[in-house]
């Protein structure tokens, strides 16, 4: 058996250990609804460095995750396109999408005008599509696992079961500040 299919192996028998009867069919509902507009967090707090996003509501912090983020978000903020980096900056959730390459994913408003025109300054393109999502799709047996390292191309990942949840909690024109 190889390495990587030792780790696969692992994992599996790890997520299907910690796997709960209740979140199984909460996976098997399909979309997650929202929650009330009272339960709903109305701010969105992404510390890098700590690799954690909290959601508020009316200042106080209602849910914490941790998160990975891109393979160059030790690097700075994002900057270009392809440079690996996730935004440092504040932004809005814009839209959703159910059917994304990862598990669920929410749009962060990344490039805003000062992110166009840096990366024009230079000759390059801001890039786009910086979502908050779940684990690529096929691989959610990883779960927590996922987090062992940054693996995505600048986006802010949480495992799937997190990311039913954000997505009921987050209504779409949420403020997401990303600081360092």
């Amino acid at each position: 058996m190889n390495r990587r299919t030792a780790l696969l192996s692992v994992a599996s028998a790890l997520a299907l250990s910690t796997a709960s009867p209740a979140s199984a069919q909460l996976f098997r509902r399909g979309l997650p609804e929202m929650a009330p507009a009272h339960e709903q967090a109305d701010f969105i707090l992404v510390l890098k460095d700590a690799r954690r996003l909290i959601l508020y509501r009316q200042g106080q912090p209602i849910r914490e995750y941790r998160i990975s983020m891109g393979d160059g978000a030790n690097d700075g903020p994002k900057r270009f396109e392809g440079d690996g980096r996730t935004p440092e900056g504040t932004y809005v959730i814009d839209w959703r999408n159910p059917n994304s390459l990862a598990y669920l994913s929410l749009h962060i408003s990344y490039p805003n005008e000062q992110d166009v025109a840096y990366a024009a300054s230079h000759g390059r393109s801001a890039g786009g599509d910086i979502m908050i999502h779940g684990i690529n799709n096929g691989w959610g047996f990883l779960g927590a696992l996922q987090r062992t390292r940054d693996w995505t191309a600048g986006c802010i990942a949480v495992t799937n079961g997190e990311m039913r949840e954000i997505w009921s909690l987050v209504p779409d024109g949420t403020v997401i500040e990303i600081r360092p």
